[in-house]
């Protein structure tokens, strides 16, 4: 397995014969649906957001299934981190000692909803670059040329600086608000374009650590043609040809595009994705066939027992499990030593 942990039979907060039934079901599905990691090659990079992680009471088995999911990626971007940050430790627990975390503090107010934003990696891939912080938007100017202050982001953006092979780059993360139910939303459109152009005028300084952007997350887009999508665009970042055609990322009969990655690449143009994908997980866990098994101590959040068992597990009750959003990911060259080597020797006087 990829985690050294074993499944502990003793524990009667564990199903272990199920959770290892399904966990063989999902390592199938991985095996199938996302390349294998590699040394040096590429970069498997992610963004998930995980449904309130850290205050939701979950099976102990979900835990597993999110560890065996999380593996198999190199460094993932993780939404709606909670408070508590014991969800993310036991996970951390089963991935083993060579993964680490880096979190933002609690995000205030009752528009924050108590989260944090976080960045989990492989220190074996990847090399955290000592630079980290939340965006705080600049003074604006008002009609009189004074400086007044902006309206922040509800729940501040975290970016941070990373390695990985020839690559470094900015990663930066967000999950900007929802707001009113529709794809052009004012608040959510004005959100994406201040975190998109802070940015971009970040990244252009050339005191900055990487001109390399990769901005990521929850966008709340609905599609790729509305105002939200052109707010990121018009900033110069970029949603490569492999990850506009992958499916949606929500749990839901709506497709929607809620989740991106996207690029604003000034030092290494050539980075580009080779392969990208949505992991629906739940054609191996919490399956329409499987309730059987979960119906008896299934209930809802304040404990109350619902009267359509059935249609609830499949609604709801799966999705507080795992999430109410399926994960994005992208895989991404970073082995660059010939075209590097090349570059020099066509420098070099002619023999």
């Amino acid at each position: 397995m990829p985690f050294f942990y074993r499944l502990d039979e003793s524990d009667p907060a564990l199903n272990a014969p199920r959770t290892a039934a399904n966990l063989i079901d999902l390592r199938v599905q991985l095996d199938r649906d996302v390349p294998p990691k590699t040394v040096l090659e590429r970069l498997l990079l992610a963004t998930w957001n995980i449904q309130a992680f850290g205050t939701t009471n979950r099976l102990e088995e979900s835990y597993w299934y999110i560890a065996e999911i999380l593996s198999r990626f190199d460094l993932i971007a993780i939404q709606e981190i909670k408070g508590d940050l014991s969800a993310l430790d036991q996970v951390r627990a089963l991935l083993g000692d060579w993964w680490d975390y880096i979190v933002t503090d609690v995000t205030e107010g009752s528009a924050g909803n108590n989260e944090r934003l976080g960045f989990l990696f492989d220190t074996r891939k990847v090399e955290f670059g000592g630079i980290a912080g939340e965006i705080v938007l600049p003074p604006l100017k008002d009609a009189k040329g004074r400086s007044v202050a902006p309206d922040q982001i509800f729940r501040t953006p975290f970016v941070a600086g990373f390695r990985a092979g020839w690559f470094d780059f900015m990663l930066a993360t967000a999950h900007i608000r929802f707001g009113k139910n529709k794809r052009a939303d004012p608040a959510r459109v004005m959100e994406i374009r201040q975190v998109a152009d802070f940015l971009a005028k970040r990244g252009s300084r050339t005191s900055t650590w990487s001109p390399n952007l990769v901005l990521l997350g929850d966008f709340n887009i609905f599609d790729e043609s509305s105002p939200a999508m052109d707010a990121l665009l018009d900033a110069g970042f970029t949603v490569p040809r492999a990850l506009s055609q992958v499916p949606s990322s929500n749990v839901g009969a709506q497709p929607r595009r809620y989740d991106q990655i996207a690029f604003r690449l000034s030092g290494q143009p050539q980075l580009q994705p080779t392969q990208a994908g949505v992991l629906d997980y739940f054609e191996s866990v919490y399956t329409d066939d499987k309730f059987g098994s979960y119906a008896p101590g299934l209930t809802r959040a304040d404990g109350s027992v619902p009267t359509d068992k059935r249609r609830y597990y499949q609604n709801h009750w799966r999705r507080r499990e795992m999430s109410d959003h399926l994960l994005l990911w992208a895989e991404i060259p970073i082995e660059f030593a010939d075209p590097y080597l090349r570059k020099h020797a066509d420098a070099g006087p002619s023999r």
